[in-house]
């Protein structure tokens, strides 16, 4: 290793080097020279002892997460994993035709959401620390069958889902919520081909209002049902009363459109409007509970609303409902404050699923518009 002569060692070489013109067989030649020699010895093992140090420092080591990038490292191993195994087993051999094309469209849009989390991080250092510690990778393989694929995605559903209620960023939030909603459809989507049982899905149970030193009697807590105990689930915050009165109005809006179609049909889909009407006309009064508004000036739901002619059919006209809703949901929960969205997400997941029964394409990003 060639390094640049340091100045200690030019210093002695002068003096040795001067001291030999000056009096060449001078007394003070000797020990001169023994001087400089010292030095130079001094600073070639001063540079060599810098080099062991460094040659001898520890390996590199992989930095240490924060909070938000575990969330987002386990979200993009979840939709990897699923890729991974509805790829394979779409190749499998027994593999019905419709079931491969669904497993197929499944690896496409969960290798499209890793990819919009931000794919898999890579710092470099993998086989570096792999080496230096001996480590082999995992030899487990998951299982690929159709039915394994119908568990993986809703685990992952259940896992991005709670993910997205305790997210930091409101973003990262909003486009976790949507990701599970898609899981929850394509796990339930395959279900049905395959025979599996479904993904169980979440409460959409909207809280009801706090209220002022409202404490249940001991009669009445001794007397409550099993369920009733439990915590329930918390009050979306950080929303506006804008916000709040939008979603009640939508909400109202879905429920009188199906109504009137519903006196319009007969049959199955009359018996599907009337029934899910009911079901946005209680979360309709239920938002405007949590809101405050019910009873108010404020209140925006009316009594009737504008519904489209029969050149719009009954089935088009419900999905378009639920897709609508689907992407309110989908921007509260990238409003609400984290801790707070779960009944966001659980609502956005149903009506996603409940778009799907009208016949609503499966997306990778339901809610999304910009992912369209």
């Amino acid at each position: 290793m060639t390094r640049p002569q340091s100045a200690w060692a030019r210093i002695g070489f002068w003096n040795m080097t001067s001291s030999a013109t000056m009096n060449p067989n001078g007394p003070k030649a000797g020990p001169r020279s023994r001087s400089a020699l010292t030095a130079l010895a001094l600073t070639c093992a001063i540079i060599l002892s810098g080099c062991g140090v460094r040659l001898e420092s520890p390996p590199p080591t992989e930095p240490v997460p924060d909070a938000v990038e575990v969330v987002r490292r386990t979200a993009v191993a979840d939709a990897l994993l699923v890729a991974d195994q509805a790829g394979a087993a779409a190749v499998a051999e027994g593999v019905d035709a419709d079931v491969a094309a669904r497993l197929t469209a499944i690896a496409e849009a969960t290798t499209m959401q890793a990819e919009q989390l931000g794919g898999e991080y890579d710092s470099g250092l993998g086989d570096i620390v792999t080496q230096r510690s001996g480590a082999s990778p995992s030899a487990i393989i998951p299982e690929q069958t159709p039915r394994a694929v119908v568990t993986s995605l809703g685990d992952a559903a259940t896992r991005t889902r709670a993910a997205a209620d305790q997210a930091q960023s409101g973003p990262l939030a909003r486009l976790l919520g949507s990701i599970s909603a898609a899981q929850a459809r394509y796990a339930r989507d395959l279900a049905r081909l395959t025979g599996a049982r479904g993904p169980a899905l979440p409460s959409t149970q909207i809280p009801e209002p706090p209220e002022d030193d409202a404490e249940p009697s001991e009669d009445e807590a001794s007397t409550a049902p099993a369920s009733a105990t439990e915590e329930p689930a918390a009050v979306p915050t950080g929303l506006s009363a804008e916000e709040l009165a939008t979603l009640v109005l939508a909400e109202d809006t879905a429920a009188y459109a199906l109504e009137v179609r519903a006196a319009q049909a007969d049959g199955e889909v009359r018996t599907r409007a009337y029934d899910r009407a009911r079901v946005h006309r209680a979360r309709a009064q239920a938002w405007a509970l949590l809101a405050g508004v019910d009873g108010t000036d404020q209140d925006p739901r009316r009594v009737a609303y504008a519904v489209p002619g029969p050149e719009t059919a009954t089935p088009d006209l419900a999905r378009d409902l639920e897709e609508d809703l689907t992407q309110n949901y989908a921007t509260l929960v990238g409003v609400a404050e984290p801790g707070t969205r779960a009944v966001l997400v659980a609502l956005l997941t149903d009506t996603t699923l409940a778009a799907a029964q009208w016949n609503a394409p499966a997306t990778p990003f339901p809610g999304l518009p910009e992912q369209a």
